[in-house]
């Protein structure tokens, strides 16, 4: 069964990449490229992602307190959710893991690591 990856991300270069990446390994993307709009997507019933990439830095609502939402929805409290970052400061990890995400990953992403650390948590 294929698996479904909800990417919230504002930088469309950054969701093209990615995208690229992960549909080459044979999963569906769903991008939003705001936190209102990945709330809103995720909360929708005939959208259950089975993984949430969360970047940190966007736009309206950070990804900690967009992270924090989805956790309050029932049906996300078990899904995955990876902070895709360029925050690499001290504490920056501990506060995405504070926050409800499950794993971090660091930005630049590593193009040939991602889809491992994709499947390591699915």
């Amino acid at each position: 069964m294929l698996k479904t990856i909800l990417y919230i991300e504002d930088n469309p270069d950054n969701r093209l990449l990615v995208r690229r990446i992960l549909e080459a390994e044979g999963y569906i993307v769903i991008e939003a490229a705001c936190g209102q709009e990945g709330l809103a997507i995720a909360a929708r019933p005939t959208h259950h992602p089975d993984l949430i990439l969360m970047d940190i830095n966007l736009p309206d609502l950070d990804g900690y307190e967009v992270t924090r939402r989805l956790r309050a929805m029932p049906h996300l409290a078990h899904i995955p959710i990876l902070a895709m970052t360029a925050n690499v400061m001290r504490g920056d990890k501990e506060k995405t893991l504070e926050a409800g995400c499950n794993s971090y990953i660091h930005k630049p992403i590593d193009v040939d690591l991602l889809p491992q650390q994709i499947a390591a948590h699915l």
